[in-house]
């Protein structure tokens, strides 16, 4: 049996994105809060850069346009983002944090950096920045793989 494909860096991305989702589930779960990835990176963007429009929160939070839609309509739903209409362009909305997703945003950060550790549990901390920075370069030698995985 070949096993070859259990070396392959695209694999290991797969297995550590598994854990990753998995060990964030654990931990909203633990908090009783309902939020995914996605609407952390989300809430996050926004937070960061209050007005933001949708698409580029997209940008931002490096989730493609069609996935960001459904995340933020739910984020809305949640009373956790306010869309309004652009006072610039009556075709853009915008998009602020409500207080309610200001208070998750908050609550959430302890949870986000225990996530971080799990997921790095059994690295040392240069390891850790090895790893960090290693991911980084990764995912800027292919910006545009959210929006058109087509294109990397």
């Amino acid at each position: 049996m070949n096993d070859s494909f259990r070396a392959m860096p695209g694999h290991l991305i797969r297995r550590a994105h598994q854990a990753s989702t998995a060990i964030f589930a654990q931990e909203m779960a633990r908090q009783g809060l309902d939020l995914t990835p996605f609407q952390f990176a989300a809430l996050s963007a926004i937070a960061g850069e209050p007005g933001l429009d949708q698409a580029s929160v997209s940008a931002r939070a490096a989730v493609d346009r069609a996935t960001i839609g459904g995340v933020i309509d739910r984020l809305v739903d949640k009373g956790l983002v306010a869309r309004q209409v652009s006072q610039t362009d009556r075709r853009a909305r915008v998009l602020t944090l409500t207080d309610s997703g200001a208070d998750v945003l908050a609550r959430v950060q302890g949870t986000i950096a225990r996530v971080q550790d799990t997921l790095c549990a059994g690295l040392s901390e240069a390891d850790r920045a090895t790893l960090t920075a290693l991911l980084q370069r990764l995912a800027d030698n292919h910006p545009r793989a959210a929006d058109d995985p087509a294109a990397v």
